[in-house]
């Protein structure tokens, strides 16, 4: 067979075998060239909330193709794209009231972070500090991997990242020492904006600390005039229990980050919401005050259409009673680790499950990462071990018995990993 050309992402080449063909989804499953039904127990990285080709989603795509393509958004605007914004406005934290389109979570970080930095610019105050929390993640460009964990990620690129202040993550008994040093950030006058994921640090190794501990930083930055960005990018859409995870902490950002879920996951998109006085900071007969930021593909009306046809499922279907379903389901079935020797830091926030195997050498490129990976593929389940942490977050179409075998397959790949049966 001829090797492809295509250069995948996160993907060590010389170390994997050749990629198998998707030829059509179905639910919660992928389907290969060879027939195999695949459970995706990631949501396809995160992005697959209701389900694979939801009807109602697919439909709204093919019907926007019979009037769209791509717009130019600088110069018009479009009816899916009104839309959407007066939809997001509507279920978003109270006060978030316009919305920045961009086409990736990254890009709507990138967006925050400069909306943020115009907003202090424009007002001529001198704030260029940006404060994030480790162990975080917050995309690929130049931007978000300044904002999140230096390593083996993004070493080679360190001469282009700037610098910014970091807090410990909020370890159960040990809160305050983050928000401690948050606040001695604060007082330097000069910081502009805290970026944090809530309740959950994704790619960090779905890291869960507890909602308090969001309202406190909240409280502080507020305080100090700092503005407050919510990366709910991956928690966001109901991953943690709630549309946004910072509703569990009665906070509004000033700043809000979302992609993945927005379309159910059917397409890219991405948006970026933030209050009026940060509108208002960037309104102005001075052209120089502009915004300064687009992507080709801002607002396309086909990935519009089908996050509002994403809004109407949220409103007509029983969507949250399939995440309290799931989350009890993921409570059932994490029961039989607790006092497991093979794993610790047993763990759980809305539709994500996780675990960690004990294993000499943890972190992302533990090798019993990738050993895990192929054990589950074998088994007819998509699972991609954050080294050696194991996690799930499953659509929220997965029934108890496509879960309970994803939690047997984890049972049965960890005593193999391991080198002891059971």
């Amino acid at each position: 067979m001829n090797r492809s050309a295509i250069w995948h992402p996160f993907t060590q080449h010389a170390l994997e075998s050749p990629m198998k063909r998707i030829v059509s989804t179905d639910g919660a499953y992928l389907i290969d060239e060879d027939g195999y039904r695949i459970l995706d127990a990631i949501s396809s990285w995160w992005v697959i909330t209701h389900g694979h080709r939801h009807p109602a989603i697919m439909e709204a795509i093919r019907a926007a193709t019979e009037a769209y393509d791509q717009i130019i958004f600088a110069e018009f605007s479009h009816e899916p794209a009104e839309r959407l914004a007066e939809g997001l406005v509507e279920i978003a934290p109270a006060g978030l009231k316009h919305v920045f389109y961009s086409d990736s979570g990254s890009t709507s970080v990138e967006v925050a972070l400069k909306m943020a930095l115009g907003y202090f610019h424009n007002r001529g105050e001198p704030r260029d500090r940006v404060v994030v929390m480790e162990h975080g993640y917050h995309g690929d460009t130049i931007g978000t991997m300044s904002t999140g964990e230096r390593g083996v990620f993004n070493a080679a690129y360190e001469p282009l990242l700037f610098g910014v202040d970091r807090l410990p993550f909020p370890g159960a008994g040990d809160e305050q020492r983050t928000l401690d040093m948050f606040e001695s950030f604060c007082r330097s006058g000069r910081v502009a904006a805290l970026v944090i994921e809530p309740l959950v640090l994704g790619a960090g190794g779905m890291k869960i600390y507890d909602a308090g501990v969001l309202a406190r930083l909240k409280e502080i930055a507020q305080r100090h005039g700092c503005l407050f960005i919510a990366d709910e990018v991956m928690t966001g859409w109901g991953r943690t229990g709630t549309m946004f995870a910072c509703e569990q902490a009665n906070v509004t950002p000033d700043i809000l980050c979302t992609s993945k879920g927005l379309t159910g996951g059917a397409l890219p998109l991405a948006a970026t919401l933030c209050t009026s006085d940060i509108f208002d900071a960037h309104l102005s007969t001075d052209r120089r005050k502009t915004f300064f930021h687009s992507s080709s593909y801002t607002a396309n009306p086909i990935a519009c259409a089908a996050a509002v046809a994403n809004l109407k499922i949220w409103r007509s279907e029983p969507v949250l009673e399939r995440i309290g379903n799931l989350e009890t389901l993921h409570r059932q079935n994490l029961e039989r680790f607790q006092g497991d020797e093979r794993f610790s830091n047993i763990r759980q926030t809305g539709t994500i499950a996780a675990l960690d195997l004990i294993v000499p050498s943890g972190g992302y490129l533990a090798e019993a990462g990738p050993r895990m990976r192929k054990l589950f593929r074998e088994r007819g389940l998509l699972i991609r071990p954050l080294g050696n942490v194991v996690y799930l977050m499953p659509p929220y179409c997965v029934n108890a018995d496509e879960l309970g075998h994803a939690y047997d397959a984890i049972d049965e790949v960890a005593s193999i990993v391991l080198g002891s049966a059971r």
